[in-house]
This record gives structure tokens, C-alpha cells and sequence, in this order.
């Protein structure tokens, strides 16, 4: 008898984008940015300072191998090839480890000009979530990082504490933060100092026989209060936006936006992409100044 195969409810899915309707044939500039996050990788594709293609993927062992895998996906189907790619910057957990990037930009300086190219000027203070750090920047109308704060000392608080929790109750982490909205009251967090005390609480609930939906959202709480600390101790400014793979959960997101008092801009597009938009973006200045446009 075939062995069952267990789902894995952590996992999320990969995928690309071309944006229909552009071309890059007779652009002045085409360029990269590639984002190699501790659990997801991403790269954009930038022509003429406009979104042309994107891809997302897990983060592999080797994070070279990565960089090359998330990078010829984002190109797959375009016509494009590596000899036509103008400039490419590296950054994100995995920046240095970019082959091909001729320059690395830190994550924090990234996703503060993704963050202004997805939502507008109007961008004060960015909410990072990534995989295993949260990040609360402070930036200037120009997408420039004026001040910030991050947590990377836990899970707690980050994607990676997602993915553990949703083995921990089988539930699949798309739908991780809509299960933690649909109690009737919100009851007392778990810890939020440490993603294995918050497991151990979490399965202890389990056992008292709490359902799912009202152990979700006691950590969904838990995590809110730790990024709202992290927040508060930058200063939150408007206009806020969030960015990250995290910035997707609902249930974290109307939390922390609950306890600021402060409604989250919608995003434009995709905002697990910030990074790489930064990136992206700085290849094209990086370009442009070699080219003395600049």
C-alpha cells in the first residue's frame, strides 16, 4: 500500500508574471533586482523604470543556486537574456551570494524605495515582515530610510513562526490569518517573546480543547503586540504600508492596524516584491549614472 503522503500545510505557493503589453526590445535601460530572503527569494524585472516581470520562490540550501534559479524564471518566456540585462543589485539575508549582481544594497534601503513604488510619495513608515526578522523603517517622500528597527533575535513575530504554527494546527498558511479572524471574541495572546514558547502554549491550548480558529488567533495576537512594540519604538508616521510575505496575512495585519490606531495603504501591487522593486530600481540609477544620465 502506497505511503500517504502528509500535506504540508506551511507551504506556500511559488509563481511568476510578465506584465502584458510592454516590450523591452527598444528600452533604454533594463535592469534587475534580485532579493534572497532567509525562506523567500525574489526577483524584478525593471524597463524604463516600470514593472516588465517578476518571479517568487523558496529560498534553496545554496542560496548562489537560488539567485540563478529565481532570476532565469523571472526571464522565462520574455526573450530577455542575462546579456541583455543592463545592471543588476543584489540584496536581501542572501545578498552576497548574488553571482551575477555587479552591486548589493541592504533590505532596509530596498524595500524603503520598493515600498514608495508600490503604494506612492506619500510613504512615511514600512512594515517589513520577512521570513525570519521584522522590520519597521521610517522614509522620506523620496523612498530615502531616515530611521529604523529590526527584530531578528526570533521567529516570533516573522513568516518562519507562520509556517511553524500552521503545521502545528493543520491549517494551510494561505488561509492561517482569515481561520484567526473568524472568532466571535478575540481571546488573550499566547507568548510573544519566543516562537517555541508560543508553539508550546499553542499546543497546550490545543490539548485544553480550543479550537483552531481561537488558538490562531491568540498567536495572530501575540505577534501583532510584538510588531506593534518594534513599531511604536521607531515611531509610526503616515502614511503606513506594510511589505513582506506577511503583509498578505489579514489576521495580522487588521490586528496590528487595530492596536496603531492607523489604516495600512493598499497596496498597488504585489508587496512580497518590495525588496526586489528596490533593488531593481537602484540597478537602474546605478546604470544611469554609469551612462553620466545621472
Amino acid at each position: 500500500m502506497a505511503e500517504e503522503k502528509t500535506q504540508e500545510y506551511w507551504r506556500w505557493p511559488e509563481y511568476r508574471y510578465t506584465v502584458p503589453g510592454k516590450d523591452w526590445h527598444n528600452a533604454k535601460s533594463v535592469t534587475v533586482g534580485v532579493d534572497i530572503g532567509s525562506v523567500g527569494s525574489k526577483a524584478v524585472v525593471i524597463v524604463d523604470g516600470e514593472l516588465y516581470a517578476y518571479s517568487v520562490m523558496r529560498t534553496g540550501g545554496v542560496s548562489e543556486d537560488t539567485a540563478i534559479r529565481v532570476t532565469n524564471w523571472a526571464l522565462e518566456g520574455t526573450g530577455l537574456k542575462m546579456a541583455n540585462i543592463n545592471y543588476v543589485v543584489g540584496t536581501g539575508y542572501g545578498r552576497v551570494n548574488v553571482p551575477f549582481a555587479k552591486k548589493t544594497i541592504t533590505e532596509i534601503a530596498c524595500h524603503a524605495r520598493g515600498a514608495h513604488y508600490i503604494y506612492g510619495p506619500t510613504v512615511r513608515t514600512v512594515l517589513d515582515i520577512g521570513g525570519q526578522d521584522c522590520k519597521a523603517i521610517r522614509c522620506d517622500e523620496k523612498g530615502k530610510v531616515l530611521s529604523f528597527l529590526m527584530n531578528d533575535k526570533c521567529a516570533a513575530g516573522t513568516g518562519r513562526g507562520l509556517e511553524v504554527f500552521a503545521d502545528l494546527i493543520s491549517v494551510p498558511i494561505a488561509d492561517l490569518g482569515k481561520v484567526s479572524l473568524s472568532v466571535e471574541q478575540e481571546p488573550p495572546s499566547v507568548s510573544n517573546t519566543c516562537v517555541i514558547f508560543a508553539k508550546a502554549e499553542s499546543l497546550a491550548l490545543l490539548r485544553q480543547g480550543w479550537p483552531k480558529e481561537k488558538v490562531a488567533a491568540a498567536y495572530h495576537a501575540a505577534m501583532a503586540d510584538r510588531i506593534v512594540d518594534l513599531l511604536t519604538r521607531v515611531g509610526v508616521e503616515k502614511d503606513f504600508v506594510t511589505t513582506g510575505g506577511v503583509s498578505k496575512n489579514a489576521g495580522i495585519i487588521q490586528r496590528v492596524e487595530k492596536l496603531l490606531g492607523i489604516k495600512a495603504l493598499t497596496p498597488k501591487m504585489d508587496p512580497i516584491l518590495a525588496g526586489a522593486i528596490g533593488a531593481a530600481l537602484f540597478a537602474q540609477a546605478l546604470y544611469e549614472k554609469e551612462l553620466g544620465l545621472r
